[in-house]
Formats: C-alpha cells, structure tokens, sequence
C-alpha cells in the first residue's frame, strides 16, 4: 500500500515537472549560439630570427583557432622545397615558386622550440564576418591548385602575403595606416642588417643589389620583414558601427622566449675594413711594379694583377647575367659594373705578360685599362647624383686596385717608347 502511493506521487512530479523541461529545451533550441561564438579566432604569430641563413630574417603565419580550442591550424606561406626541379636554376633565374602550406600548429611550435626561436602572439579583434572570410580564404588558397605562388623576396614573401590577408580582413585599414609612413630605411639596409651575421653572404648581397635597394621604402613596404609586420599591426585602428576605434591587436604575448639569435640592428660596417684592403691592394700593386727589375717582384705583381682582374671580369658578368637575364629587379643596372667590368677578362694576357722582363704592353692594353679605371672613378661623382647607389664600400675596395693596374700599364708603355 505504501509503495503504491510513492509511485503516484513520484508519477504525479513527472507530470508537473515535465512542461518545465520541454521548456527548458525549447529556450535551448530557440537560442543557437551567437556570431561572435562560432566565428574562429584569429592570431598573427612571428617567429624569430633562426640559425639557418634563410631563416636570418624571421618569419610569420596566420593561426586559424575555433572557439574554446587550444590547438588551430597555421597558414604558413614560407614553404619550398629544394628537391623541385630545376631548383637551383630557378632561383638563379628570379623564378621561385613558394607555396602555402597547413600545419597543425603545437607540432610547429615544438619544431621552433627545437630551433631556440621566439615565439610572439597577436590576437586580432575583427569582426566576425570578417574572421569567417579570412579562415575561408586561407582555407581555399591552401588547396593544391591555388597554394602555389611566385615568390620574390622583396615584395612576395611570407610576411607580404600575410600582410595582404590581413589588410583585407581589415578592410584595407592596415594599408591606410601603413601607406607613406617614412621610415629611413631601405631595401638594402634591411636585407643587410638581417643577414648580417652571416657577413660573408651579407656581402655578396650588398654587391649584387642596384640602385632600386637604395630607394627610402614606407612602412608598407618594409613590412615585408616580420618583425616589422608584428610592430605595424600593433598600431592599426580599427573603427567600429558607432564611430569609435578600437586596436585591432586584443592581446598579445610570447608563445616562446629566447635570445639565441638576435635581430641585428644595423648592418654590418664594411666601409673601413674595405677601404684597408682597397689601399693595401693598390700600394702593392704600386710597389711591385716599381720592382720590376727583379723577377721575383714581376711574378708576384703578374699573379696579383691576373688575380684581381680575373675577379674583377668574373663578377661582372654575374652582375650584368643578373640584370639582363633574370627577374630580380633589385641587381638592374648595379652600378657596381664600373668597378667590376667584364672588360677586365681581357686584359689577363696583359698580365701574364707582365711577368717576363722586357714586358711591352700594347696600346690597346693600355687604353682599355684606362678606361676601366676611368669608369671605376666615375662611380665617385655618381654618388651625388639623385638616386646614387649606396655602394661607397665597394668604390672604397676597387678603385685603388683599378687604379694601379692602369697605370702599371701606361708606365710600362711609356719605358717602351724610349
């Protein structure tokens, strides 16, 4: 009897409790999450400077998080790879082709940590549509047929094509703000600075650039350097329905942490160290031919001699190869063809001449050489022009030996005329 009354008074609950939990439901079902729930989060992440050359610069991706996940995906646009074919050719030729790639993220940020690179985060308050574009996009652009893309260092690499991403997430503010911004600086200075702790390949970089490197570039424009990027979009404003602005960075931190290789601040300072060699070079060559009368002093200034304008002819051709023959605009018209002439190559039988004792140069010789040591001096004046090319280093090492040269020919033609 008793257990029969529990169960009508629990059966009895059920009904009175039921409309309440069918309303329950109905409140859950009438309200699905809102847009700012569903939208993914998007963060900029750069990393820094590694230990690899190409790494010397730094590097960036877009993360792509959904809500309440501490994973995501990472956009990475800095991929190649050296097995493609003609690699190697490509890259000589101006013709690379980088790709995007997706990667989940804790994986990549454990590959960083191995390399004792910082890590940075930046999380971007954009609107929701405007997030949901962006991971569309991201999305699309990583399939196979639009992932590739060709890549220049300058203005198409990793950290533009981020940048471009992002200005469109933004609406085109990030461009606004960062557009005929004046920062003193340069292609040249930055490519420079970067790689400076491998100053072997700095130098070779800063030969090779044009005139086009030295040109001021705006912040928009040097953002294509990662760290760069990181500090413009700190300052981007981005403005709301109502009128009012808000930065677009809502929070940021390190991911990572380390100072195994830090960003250099300035380039290398190569003008001393090159002027010292520039001047030792040319007094020895002056010495040596003063010397002449012993064979041991020929044979040491033809050697030197043959070795300089062999470097002098060889470099040149790399460098007129570079502006005719390749897409990298950055080494058009180097001006350092005055002082690296492939006219020098044909001047080496002069040279290997010049180690016998009744030694007598043609005129041709010696008028080319002239020339040659004519143009090296011509680079002085052209540094005032507007435009110049800031290659005083260069100037400071080649033309004391160009000089020399020239005149151990003309005084030779002239002890043969007498």
């Amino acid at each position: 009897m008793r257990s029969s009354v529990y169960r009508c008074l629990a059966l009895l609950c059920l009904l009175f409790a039921a409309p309440l939990f069918a309303q329950g439901a109905a409140d859950s079902a009438a309200a699905p999450a809102t847009a700012d729930e569903t939208a993914p989060n998007i963060e900029l992440i750069t990393f820094g400077p590694g230990p690899i050359y190409w790494e010397r610069f730094g590097h960036n991706a877009i993360l792509v998080r959904q809500p309440g996940s501490s994973r995501g995906l990472l956009y990475n646009y800095g991929m190649f790879d050296f097995g493609q074919k003609n690699f190697f050719l490509n890259f000589a030729r101006g013709y690379m082709q980088y790709r995007l790639a997706v990667q989940r993220f804790p994986q990549a940020l454990d590959g960083y940590a191995q390399e004792a690179r910082w890590v940075y985060f930046q999380s971007l308050d954009l609107p929701p549509a405007a997030r949901r574009e962006l991971a569309a996009f991201l999305a699309w652009n990583a399939e196979p047929e639009h992932a590739e893309y060709r890549y220049d260092y300058f203005i198409a690499n990793c950290s533009t094509r981020v940048r471009d991403a992002l200005d469109v997430a933004t609406g085109g503010a990030l461009k606004r703000q960062s557009e005929g911004l004046a920062t003193q600086r340069s292609y040249r200075f930055e490519a420079t600075r970067l790689i400076g702790p491998d100053l072997v390949l700095a130098l070779g970089m800063d030969l090779g650039m044009g005139p086009a490197a030295d040109r001021p570039i705006d912040l928009w424009q040097q953002s294509f350097v990662p760290m760069v990027l990181m500090d413009a979009v700190r300052k981007v404003q981005l403005g709301d329905a109502d009128g009012r602005t808000h930065p677009l960075v809502a929070r940021e931190g390190w991911l990572l942490q380390s100072e195994a290789w830090p960003e250099p601040t300035a380039p290398p300072s190569a003008l001393l160290p090159l002027l010292a060699a520039g001047l030792a070079i040319g007094a020895l060559l002056v010495l040596l031919d003063r010397a002449r009368r012993r064979a041991p002093a020929r044979w040491a200034f033809a050697l030197l001699a043959f070795a300089i304008s062999l470097t002098a002819g060889v470099g040149g051709l790399v460098l007129v190869a570079g502006w005719t023959l390749t897409e990298h605009w950055i080494m058009w018209a180097n001006r350092n063809l005055l002082l690296l002439s492939p006219l020098c190559l044909l001047l080496l039988p002069a040279w290997i001449a010049s180690a016998r004792a009744g030694w007598r140069p043609r005129r041709w010789q010696r008028t080319l050489a002239v020339l040659v040591a004519a143009g090296a001096a011509l680079s002085v004046p052209l540094l005032l022009l507007p435009g110049a090319q800031h290659h005083l280093p260069w100037i400071a090492l080649w033309l004391p030996a160009q000089l020399a040269l020239a005149r151990s020919l003309v005084r030779a033609a002239r002890a043969s005329s007498r």
